[in-house]
């Protein structure tokens, strides 16, 4: 601030601030109170491209004050917004909105722009907006040549994109969308065209599409692809480098200032040339170049003067090298040297405006007044226009007006706006505060900031009837400010501020109130503390009683940290256990809002000298209990510690006894602190309390103190009331209400009951209670089923009830479920896996909470297994209210039933109508194969069909390879089996030969799982001896095998393995023995059996069987043996025999036909004569796993199940409730009593049992 010193006098004397400006400066908070000419605030850019796909938004705000109005002019002509009904104004703006989404076109509103804004103090004008519309055009079609060169020539693909607005960024792609690859040898010019500085046979493609891409309307267009083809049939020598851009040696480039240089040169050659680029005669600007497209663009960003020149780029190979110059010219567009900026004059004032530009070439500076003309303006004497400058001299109100400032040239122009505003304001006094506070001996600065045109003159007086300050005492500063420069306490007062201009007055009255300064009257003493010692300091001081004070502590110059160890106490610092850390300086400060005083002090720490150990141990009971301030609720207890034996006592832990209800048993009351001795408890009423205390300290717990007198608490109403309330029905007519019974601690006084009420909720009816004890359960009779109820349980005694309970929500008893799902559906996913779905039942049907739906399915029966009374099924829970789920672990090739029943606390509801589904056919298993027989030329192979075969077998194929003596496997053999057929002997083998074999069976939908196994052929001609299984019984845990072997003299081998495992355990055996216990087997689990002997071990036999109980032991497929064969051959001829004879007898005798009798009395289950041609049914080999045919006669009840021994006694055991997972994992399996099942196509996976043979020709 500038001051100025009035010399001293005893005189009156008025004090006048002058302020000789040329402008004036408006305070903000003004600026939008006084009359101000308008200014455009927001306008859209000059050159304005807009999207034909959107509406066109001319942007255009102004302030002012008055609020201006707008009008536009389109190509230099007035703009009638309101005759065009696509045009709209914004309120109080001059923005438009041209709507061109409800049909208009764009390019109907392209041309030039100008927005004018005008109050009745000037009028502003926009940038003149080029407005266009965005063009995206097609490339021209055009029949475009295969191009067909030479290894090694240079190429250029020309791309040529369409002109679009703005102008399309261009890329290259094959026609996969991939972009091409670039290099330094193939790269994409400026102009868009592909470059090649030589091709090569890999740049042979069927398409190079140019693509061009217009960023505004978000469009992508292509050109026809181009189809390259590099001959390599006549090398090309190597060249030196050309440019293929730019042309010629020399080239000019016009560059506006502040924008991006860009530099082109591509050169062609072989080898590839390599571009290198420098500036004659300076050096390039290393922060603002940069080197693109490899090495083939130089790149200048904010172009200067200093950047014209002449730039030279240089192309080289190993065979020459070639340069071009390129004379760069900076030319600029105009750019603001000054900028016209708004003035604010009074009446009477001088000012100017000055507007300078510069470019390249030099523009020209034309004015325009409220946007017309400066020559075309009223006349103004006050207004001189010279050149760049409007100087103004005494300018009076009506001066005001907004000036344009124009500079232009052949680049283009800049336009701004800066108005002359003439304001005729009266003073304003701006300053708000009223009251300053100082401290006595300092300076004072009173402020008066104040507003008017013409510039108001300050006066200022010190009380209501006292003269004008002046003399040496005062400092006036030009800004209003009145300094005090030493004030004292006789300064303090009234002092009232007058601003004065020939258009009024203001003024203002401030209070100045000196203050007592803060001072230190003790300050802190230096301290010298052994460690984990105490210290204190003290510093005391005084201030104006009239301001607030506090007192701050600093170490070091930095607060105290956060620590318990340091504690305050009004002017006093105390520091406990203090550490080397505490060392420090401590400053003492005392704050008020005006002043502060500050005194330090040092603190140091010593090594402290070393006291006597120390023993410590728990600390001794309390002892002279005593109660006192006995209460109804509550009593005082006091005690005296015991020693604490070296170690702080921490806590005192406070038991009770209530020697009415829990006599003898001590509770925990509560817990103290260390440092008390006393303590308030509260009780509760109707308790016969004895306390003790114990004491706590780091090393343990104290013995616990004596037993204080005993104090009977008197009786009162229950406070609480039962917890735990729940309303269940344990039948369809009841409702079971329990609750958890309350302690007799609780219970407040004698004679505990329980009030237990309840009503049918949402029914208007009163409470039904009655009044119990001694109990926790209470039953209400007739009750409708399932119900909700509210309930309450509340607690009373002798003297009366507990406060009112809080309702549960309970219901009567369930019921069984009465509807079934309606509207089941089943989807077959897979073989093993189907999908069902079904609508869900009515809540109100379901008579009790839903706990969700069960899913039962089992196999349909066939003609074998029609009669049976009971058939194993299957279940799947699904919680809560699902209506879908899946049914995993199905049987391919099997057809199914199914139902579904909803699930509520009671049980089950009725089942759905029974839905029919079939799985379709899928792969079979695996099935095994063995080496039963060889010779030096052949191999005899046996197999079982698979276990499952999951459809009817159509082939089995084997392949087979020869492994020589480097482990090397030969080209496969291939060979097509019958499914009906159990060996093959495979012949012209190579004596003394490692084969591999490979084996599967197919079904119609394809190959099953492969068995592999490797034999040798054997080197002469005898005929190997080999174990051969007969037979295995399998139980829970263990497995008997039964073979046949000739050679007493060998030793024998058992080996045994899980499915699908290697781990095998071995057993050895006596030659003489033919029959091996498995003990320790898993139940449930499948296994691979072996038995050879030691002196043929790669040949042996080998079986499956399953463990029981979840599978019967497998049998051996005795049908395809061939005494069983011949045996069954031997019962049909016989009973065919028995059959002509009867058929003659009948005949003689004159009775009907057996046949007709057949027909007449037939069972359907037992039909000995086929149908269609009479014949004999047939047994049906297990191969192919088909029922029975229709001669077969199978008395359901002395039938095989599959895998089932004959003697088990699974099969009419009570089946286990299960239940699959949602996922397919399985957790059990549901069952009723069960009788054995026949076997059956779709089901069996093994050969009938001799007896299952039997039963069918009986």
């Amino acid at each position: 601030m500038q001051r100025k010193r009035l010399f001293p006098s005893r005189a009156s004397l008025v004090l006048v601030l002058c302020q000789v400006i040329t402008a004036l400066e408006v305070p903000l908070d003004l600026q939008d109170k006084l009359p101000q000419p308008p200014t455009i605030t927001q306008q859209s850019p000059k050159n304005y491209i807009v999207d034909p796909r959107e509406n066109i938004v001319i942007r255009c705000e102004a302030k002012g004050k008055p609020p201006p109005s707008f009008t536009w002019t389109r190509n230099g002509t007035h703009f009638d917004t309101e005759k065009d009904p696509l045009v709209t104004m914004k309120p109080n703006s001059g923005t438009l909105e041209i709507n061109i989404m409800n049909g208009g076109k764009a390019e109907t509103y392209e041309g030039e722009y100008q927005c004018t804004a005008k109050n009745d103090r000037g009028t502003a004008v926009s940038n003149v907006i080029f407005i266009r519309q965005s063009r995206s055009p097609l490339w021209t079609k055009e029949k475009i040549e295969p191009i067909v060169i030479q290894q090694g020539m240079p190429l250029v693909l020309p791309c040529k994109p369409p002109k679009g607005l703005p102008p399309p960024i261009i890329f290259w792609m094959d026609n996969f969308f991939q972009r091409l690859p670039q290099n330094g040898r193939i790269s994409q010019g400026l102009n868009g065209d592909l470059y090649f500085s030589n091709v090569q046979p890999e740049d042979t493609r069927d398409f190079y599409i140019c693509y061009a891409r217009f960023n505004l309307t978000q469009t992508i267009h292509q050109k026809q692809p181009i189809s390259l083809k590099v001959l390599t049939n006549s090398p090309v020598d190597n060249r030196p480098p050309t440019f293929l851009m730019p042309s010629g040696h020399t080239s000019n480039k016009t560059v506006l200032k502040d924008e991006v240089l860009l530099l082109e040169c591509i050169a062609e050659g072989l080898p590839t040339p390599e571009i290198r680029w420098n500036k004659e005669g300076a050096e390039l600007p290393s922060n603002r170049v940069f080197y693109e497209n490899f090495n083939k663009t130089l790149k200048i960003i904010g172009v200067s003067e200093a950047d014209a020149g002449r730039y030279r780029c240089t192309a080289q190979n190993n065979r020459g090298s070639i340069h071009h110059v390129t004379t760069v010219i900076v030319k600029a567009a105009p750019y603001w040297i000054t900028k016209p900026e708004n003035l604010v004059l009074s009446p009477g004032d001088d000012g100017t405006l000055i507007c300078r530009a510069h470019g390249n070439p030099a523009p020209t500076i034309t004015w325009l007044i409220n946007g017309v003309a400066v020559e075309l303006a009223p006349n103004d004497p006050s207004r001189v226009v010279d050149g760049d400058t409007v100087i103004f001299t005494r300018v009076h109100e009506q001066a005001s007006a907004v000036f344009q400032c124009n500079a232009s040239n052949i680049y283009g122009y800049v336009l701004a706006n800066a108005f002359v505003n003439v304001l005729a304001e009266r003073p304003r006094i701006l300053s708000s505060q009223k009251v300053y506070q100082v401290i006595a001996n300092r300076p004072a600065l009173l402020h008066c900031k104040s507003f008017g045109s013409p510039v108001p003159n300050i006066e200022w007086f010190k009380g209501v009837q006292s003269s004008v300050l002046h003399g040496n005492d005062y400092t006036f500063h030009n800004n209003g400010t009145l300094e005090v420069p030493v004030a004292q306490k006789d300064s303090s007062g009234t002092y009232t501020c007058v601003a004065r201009n020939k258009l009024g007055t203001d003024q203002k009255i401030i209070k100045l109130e000196v203050k007592d300064p803060t001072m230190i009257i003790s300050q802190p003493e230096y301290r010298v503390v052994q460690r984990y010692g105490s210290a204190s300091f003290q510093c005391k001081f005084k201030h104006d009683p009239t301001l607030a004070a506090e007192v701050m502590w600093l170490r070091n110059n930095s607060e105290l940290p956060m620590d318990e160890r340091y504690t305050f106490e009004k002017e006093r610092l105390t520091i406990k256990n203090i550490t080397e850390k505490d060392k420090g300086t401590y400053t003492c400060m005392a704050n008020t809002t005006l002043d502060s005083a500050s005194a330090s002090a040092e603190l140091n720490v010593v090594e402290p000298t070393q006291p006597p150990p120390v023993k410590t141990d728990r600390p001794d009971p309390p002892f002279d209990l005593e109660l006192t301030d006995r209460l109804d609720r509550s009593v005082q207890l006091s005690w005296v510690p015991g020693d604490d034996n070296n170690s702080p006592i921490t806590e005192f832990i406070i038991e009770y006894e209530d020697a009415i209800h829990q006599p003898g048993v001590w509770h925990v009351h509560s817990k103290v602190s260390g440092t008390q001795a006393t303590a308030t408890l509260t009780l509760s009423p109707f308790v016969n309390y004895s306390f003790r205390v114990i004491a706590v300290n780091e090393i343990g717990y104290s013995d616990h103190s004596e037993s204080s007198e005993r104090y009977m608490t008197k009786v009162a109403e229950p406070d609480t009331n039962p917890s735990g309330i729940r309303g269940l029905g344990s039948e369809p007519d009841n409702l079971v209400i329990t609750w958890k019974p309350m302690k007799g601690f609780d219970s407040n006084g004698p004679g505990l009951q329980y009030k237990v009420s309840w009503r049918q909720k949402d029914v208007d009816e009163d409470w039904t209670s009655v009044t119990v004890a001694n109990v926790s359960k209470y039953i209400v009779s007739g009750t409708p089923t399932f119900v909700p109820y509210e309930i309450k349980v509340q607690a009373l005694n002798d003297l009366g009830y507990a406060p009112e309970p809080a309702v549960v929500i309970g219901h009567s008893g369930e019921d069984l479920p009465m509807a079934a799902p309606d509207n089941v559906e089943v989807e077959v996913i897979n073989t093993t896996l189907a999908k069902v779905r079904w609508d869900p039942v009515l809540l109100m049907s379901v008579r009790g909470h839903l706990h969700g739906y069960r899913v039962y399915y089992w196999k349909a029966q066939n003609i074998t297994n029609r009669n049976r009374r009971h058939i194993e099924k299957w279940m799947l829970p699904f919680n809560g209210n699902k209506t879908h789920g899946m049914l995993p672990g199905l049987q391919p090739n099997t057809n199914y039933f199914l139902n579904v029943r909803v699930v509520n606390g009671k049980g089950e509801g009725p089942s759905s109508k029974d839905k029919y589904f079939e799985t379709p056919e899928g792969v079979p298993s695996v099935a095994f194969l063995h080496i039963s027989h060889r010779t030096p030329d052949s191999l005899t192979l046996t197999w079982s069909p698979p276990a499952h075969p999951n459809g009817v077998l159509t082939q089995y194929t084997l392949k087979y390879q020869s492994i020589n003596a480097t482990h090397e496997l030969s080209p496969p053999v291939e060979i097509t089996i019958l499914p009906n057929e159990t060996s093959y002997i495979l012949a012209n083998l190579v004596q003394n030969t490692r084969y591999k074999f490979y084996f599967y069976a197919h079904t119609a939908v394809g190959p099953g799982s492969q068995s592999t196994q490797e034999a040798i052929t054997a080197m002469d001609e005898a005929q190997p001896v080999i174990p051969l299984i007969k037979n295995i019984t399998a139980a829970e845990t263990s497995a008997t095998v039964l073979w046949n072997f000739e050679n007493v003299d060998a030793k024998l081998f058992v080996k045994y393995v899980e499915l699908n495992k290697e781990d095998w355990k071995e057993e050895t055996i006596n030659g003489t023995r033919s029959i091996f216990v498995l003990k320790g087997l898993s139940p449930g689990t499948s296994y691979r059996v072996r038995v050879y002997s030691d002196d043929l071990t790669d040949l042996y036999s080998e079986e499956t069987f399953q463990t029981g109980p979840a599978m019967a032991s497998r049998q051996v497929d005795i049908a395809t043996q061939g005494w069983f064969i011949g045996l069954m051959c031997a019962v049909a001829l016989l009973i065919l025999v028995l059959l002509i004879v009867c058929f003659i007898r009948r005949n003689k005798g004159g009775k009907y036909p057996v046949k007709e009798k057949e027909d007449a009395h037939a069972d359907p289950e037992i039909q000995p004569m086929k149908e269609d041609d009479g014949t004999f049914g047939e047994y049906s080999d297990a191969e192919d796993h088909k029922p029975l045919k229709k001669g077969s006669r199978t008395p359901s009840d002395r039938t095989v199940k599959k895998e089932d021994s004959d003697d088990s006694l699974v099969d009419y055991g009570e089946g286990v409730n299960g239940q699959f997972n949602e996922d397919g994992s399985f957790i059990g399996q549901y069952s009723g009593k069960k009788e054995k099942e026949p076997v059956e196509g779709n089901e069996s996976s093994e050969a009938p049992s001799p007896v299952n043979a039997m039963n069918s020709f009986v």
